[in-house]
């Protein structure tokens, strides 16, 4: 973008909650044709959210309803990356209030994924279908390395949730607690675990405690994203569901709520949808604009 080109307009709204005040707030900007890399993540670290969607024209081939596909790009306050589970849900949200609801389509780095769009009650619902996923080991060494930067005695973590590093379009690695309490006491080390969360490539670390059979807690420091902690964090339940399905830790055909941001006082919901005969992930929320 030149200094003689308009500012494209940014429009604020929160993902995974009908409250303005919780969920996860993502900048949205429909029209980014005319930003380069450089204007799009310097709007993303002027806002200091965690996540900002741009949206330009569709590369050839994608598919969808004509005015219903877009490419879309995700960046931090620090960098790009491929995919944001939020910033799509709020992204379709403004869409849907602007075309209407339905079908959408987006091309992301890590691949194609459609949204569906429905009004229920008055309020604008999004549901995502992630990219094939897939769940890999983490090294000892790595894990110790992360326990030691979040100040978690390795006595609690859960038994029944190994630690593993999953992915459904940007990876990160899951760790269970033994109580609400232990998740609720996050104060880590920011530059520890930043290093080693770019050493390995991950998004998030994804903390999750499990309150019923279908029903998780869940919190997600991010700073490689320069923020402390994400509050809802759509890519990483995807990635989690995943995890949780190939573990046996849940039926493979399920819905699971995720409950997160409560403790940063932004409460938010999270639905996750799991198929049987399709290893893709749903993830599906709420959103409302920010005024």
């Amino acid at each position: 973008m030149t200094t003689n080109t308009p500012r494209p307009e940014i429009l604020r709204y929160t993902a995974f909650s009908s409250d303005p005040d919780g969920g996860n707030p993502a900048a949205v900007v429909l029209d980014a044709g005319a930003l380069d890399d450089s204007a799009m993540l310097a709007i993303a670290a002027e806002l200091g959210y965690s996540e900002s969607a741009f949206l330009t024209a569709p590369p050839e081939g994608l598919g969808g309803r004509p005015g219903r596909a877009f490419t879309i790009r995700y960046f931090s306050p620090k960098a790009e990356v491929p995919f944001c589970g939020h910033a799509t849900i709020a992204t379709a949200v403004a869409l849907a209030e602007r075309i209407g609801p339905g079908e959408l389509v987006f091309a992301t780095r890590a691949g194609t994924v459609p949204v569906e769009v429905a009004e229920e009650g008055g309020t604008l619902r999004a549901t995502l279908t992630s990219v094939e996923p897939y769940i890999e080991e983490i090294a000892d060494a790595d894990l110790a390395e992360a326990l030691a930067a979040l100040d978690w005695p390795a006595a609690d973590l859960s038994p029944a949730f190994p630690p593993r590093i999953a992915f459904a379009g940007a990876r990160h690695l899951v760790l269970a607690a033994t109580t609400r309490a232990r998740l609720a006491d996050l104060a880590y080390d920011f530059a520890r675990l930043e290093a080693l969360m770019h050493r390995l490539d991950l998004t998030t670390v994804q903390l999750v405690w499990r309150k019923s059979a279908t029903v998780f807690h869940v919190r997600d420091p991010f700073p490689v994203g320069g923020v402390v902690e994400d509050p809802a964090t759509g890519a990483a339940a995807a990635a989690f569901g995943a995890y949780a399905r190939e573990l046996g830790l849940v039926p493979g055909d399920t819905v699971l709520t995720l409950h997160q941001g409560e403790d940063l006082g932004r409460p938010g919901e999270l639905t996750v949808t799991l198929r049987a005969g399709d290893p893709r992930v749903r993830v599906g929320g709420t959103g409302a604009r920010i005024s």
